[in-house]
């Protein structure tokens, strides 16, 4: 079968005649904007060494718990899908690169319909120059086709920044993160764009956590200012955004279970603090400690300019026996309703309409759009609505969001796209959706005559270039 509905320049446009032509006014508009990334996964160090991309495999369809997890939901075993398999230690047990592709290729009819399958599908044409499908009698035929683009040396990740037109990517990063690579990256002369550290402390705020205890003295130890105890542990933390931000980054992003802040008094917080150091925390302590934290984010996001950004309602790690073999990131991070106004109400009560605070919120959560984030964002002057985000950041999510949040918060209250990815390689891709999508919202728009043609070439500009800029203050 051919990838030429991948080519159709009116691929995710509005059926209707009139409506489409429209669109294409508008997407045609954007089309060509610089990409900025606020928000993904891409390793620093992958782009400061420019490292040739692996096999099609482990580019493609290993790392990418989108792609592994439908296949697994088919009846795969993921020990065919990921090379984590042979847990035993035996290196047999590990598939190789070309078995792993040809259970991708027998799955191919799965994705019909799903974001990632129109991800692939407009990588396979526009990146990788495939002239037909991905195909279970001869899986062989595009794994072929796609190494041979591999071994080509104007394929790599430099040459392809560039070619993808991206002015900004922010990578997500620990806080004790040297930040050599950006460093580097940032000294370069002969690199064009900005690859930013974000401030991802996730593992040093959860109590819960397997390694928290370790991680906090580490964390205490290397910029702590010899102070001990819940002070120390502030200071350090006080001491690694400084850093952070002296090496490019604008951001701190906080994937939490729940949006829940609270506000503690310091000897209260220590006191959890060191009951959590000694192993005795209960679980109300454990979610008191990171909703107090997330208070203590805001705070100092207040004081030193990071954005801050929060995603929460994640189950992660859903089937214990997948994480015990194969870690985190697999699959099985399940979205659970969450509940904004009241969770995030005592962050908002102190630093809500604070001067150059800017805080976006992301969900999981649909049903919140318009009941709770669309109202808060129409308010608060700090807060923003994040784009769809991870299983939400598909075609007609994306639409649902749009009409959801827009009659109350309008287009000025919204972060931009933000692609969230660790495949480096459907970046454009990603972005050209978004963008069809917001010409097809606002084409709507024009043609009920709720928007004029003029102002709406002026909106989609703002919302693919200049709320970006705006809310992560590039």
């Amino acid at each position: 079968m051919s990838l030429s509905i991948a080519a159709h320049p009116d691929r995710l446009l509005p059926a209707d005649p009139g409506t489409r032509s429209i669109a294409r006014g508008l997407l045609e508009r954007v089309q060509d904007l610089p990409i900025i990334s606020p928000h993904g996964h891409v390793d620093a160090a992958v782009i400061e060494h420019d490292t040739p991309f692996p096999d099609p495999a482990a580019l493609l369809v290993s790392p990418d718990h989108y792609v592994t997890r439908l296949i697994h939901a088919s009846g795969v075993d993921q020990n065919l899908l990921r090379p984590q398999a042979g847990a035993s230690g035996d290196p047999a047990a590990v598939p190789d690169s070309r078995t792993v592709w040809r259970e991708f290729c027998k799955a191919w009819p799965l994705f019909e319909g799903t974001a990632s399958g129109y991800w692939l599908r407009n990588q396979f044409h526009s990146v990788f120059g495939l002239q037909h499908e991905p195909s279970a009698a001869d899986p062989d035929a595009s794994y072929n086709a796609i190494s041979a683009k591999l071994q080509e040396p104007g394929f790599r990740p430099r040459e392809l920044f560039k070619d993808f037109n991206i002015e900004v990517l922010a990578t997500t990063d620990d806080p004790l993160d040297t930040l050599a690579s950006h460093k580097a990256i940032a000294q370069d002369p002969t690199f064009h764009g900005r690859v930013l550290p974000t401030f991802r402390p996730d593992a040093y705020l959860n109590i819960a956590h397997p390694t928290w205890s370790d991680n906090v003295d580490r964390l205490i130890s290397a910029a702590g200012d010899g102070g001990t105890g819940y002070a120390g542990y502030i200071t350090a933390l006080e001491n690694r955004r400084r850093y952070f931000i002296e090496h490019g980054a604008v951001s701190a992003d906080h994937g939490v279970r729940t949006p829940r802040t609270l506000k503690l008094d310091a000897g209260d917080a220590a006191k959890m603090f060191d009951r959590a150091r000694s192993g005795q925390a209960t679980a109300q302590d454990r979610e008191d400690f990171e909703a107090h934290m997330m208070y203590q984010m805001a705070r100092m996001s207040v004081e030193d300019g990071l954005v801050m950004t929060i995603h929460p309602g994640s189950f992660r790690n859903h089937h214990e026996s997948t994480f015990n073999t194969f870690g985190a990131d697999s699959g099985h991070d399940i979205p659970f309703a969450i509940d904004y106004t009241e969770a995030i109400r005592p962050l908002l009560q102190d630093f809500g309409t604070a001067k150059d605070f800017h805080l976006v919120l992301f969900t999981m959560d649909e049903t919140v759009f318009s009941r709770e984030l669309a109202p808060l964002a129409g308010f608060y002057p700090s807060v923003y609505l994040g784009a769809p985000w991870w299983f939400l950041d598909a075609p007609d999510a994306m639409l649902r969001f749009r009409s959801a949040v827009t009659e109350t918060a309008g287009f000025s209250r919204s972060s931009g796209f933000i692609d969230d990815t660790r495949a480096f390689c459907s970046i454009p891709a990603r972005h050209d959706a978004s963008r069809r999508i917001e010409a097809s919202f606002l084409a709507r728009l024009v043609a009920e005559h709720r928007v004029t043609e003029d102002r709406a070439h002026e909106l989609i500009v703002d919302i693919v270039d200049g709320s970006p800029r705006k809310v992560f203050k590039l």
